[in-house]
């Protein structure tokens, strides 16, 4: 395998991700486990967050993989992020910080809200020779998130030797979930946001 060492700075990167056992949904969807309907926004919040924290999560093994896609989508307690991975789902870490920077400049990028979430990839937006395999057509909002209860923006800050960068800005600093999801020749890796605590 080639050591590929390809800088592909603050180009778009979108992903979704979302896979239990899941009914077909349109395009650009983002798909939800089924639960009941909480009777208000305040019980679905506590209810979903269970469990759930704002400290560091990081997987534990690591995958080969390519990052192909970013998605997002608003749920009754949560808002949503999906990162569509050509491959297993691999290595990932995601935590709270004070600025996301750009890969391999370490320039600051500016985000809207109250917190920054960051998400680090093992798993490039390149190929094994350096051709793209995710291009965001904007790297400073890959999806829209106008409307989110949580989400106020979705930047990527680069992909450098192997790793992809994107930057969360979320309304507060909101417990979250990380898990990851295998299909036909895909993974996925979600990171759910609460609503309040």
């Amino acid at each position: 395998m080639k050591c590929i060492h390809t800088i592909h700075i603050r180009k778009p990167i979108r992903t979704a991700v979302a896979v239990f056992a899941l009914a077909a949904v349109p395009a650009g969807a983002v798909a939800v486990p089924t639960y009941a309907a909480p009777t208000t926004t305040t019980t679905a919040a506590a209810g979903c967050a269970t469990g759930w924290g704002s400290l560091p999560e990081a997987s534990t093994w690591q995958g080969p993989g390519q990052l192909t896609n970013v998605r997002t989508g608003r749920h009754p307690c949560f808002d949503r992020i999906v990162f569509d991975v050509k491959g297993k789902p691999s290595w990932y870490r995601v935590n709270y910080v004070p600025n996301v920077y750009t890969v391999g400049e370490g320039k600051l990028i500016p985000l809207r809200g109250g917190a920054k979430l960051q998400i680090v990839l093992l798993a490039p937006s390149y190929d094994d020779d350096g051709r793209p395999t995710y291009k965001p057509a904007d790297y400073d909002e890959l999806t829209n998130v106008s409307g989110y209860r949580t989400f106020r923006q979705v930047v990527s800050a680069g992909s450098f030797e192997g790793e992809t960068v994107i930057g969360v800005g979320v309304r507060a600093r909101l417990p979250f979930r990380v898990f990851t999801l295998t299909g036909s020749g895909t993974g996925r890796i979600v990171v759910d946001v609460a609503h309040t605590w």
